[in-house]
């Protein structure tokens, strides 16, 4: 999945923090949700400004940080 359209860093938005598609809905927010037990139907009922794509680039932007810090630290 290509997030670089989706995942959107500002520096004056959230602190610097990555968020979705420029709104102040950050990446974290939604990995929380889904940790704590949310399903992508509840987080899309409660956030009607998201779309499953949306949710789907989160999941692939931390894969793909978790990937880099791997790589990095060998």
């Amino acid at each position: 999945m290509n997030y670089q359209d989706i995942i959107t860093i500002e520096s004056g938005k959230r602190s610097g923090k990555s968020c979705i598609r420029g709104m102040r809905i950050t990446v974290y927010e939604i990995l929380e949700y889904l940790v704590s037990g949310m399903t992508e139907a509840e987080i899309l009922e409660d956030f009607s400004e998201l779309t499953s794509e949306d949710i789907k680039a989160c999941l692939a932007f931390a894969a793909d940080r978790e990937k880099k810090l791997f790589v990095s630290s060998l």
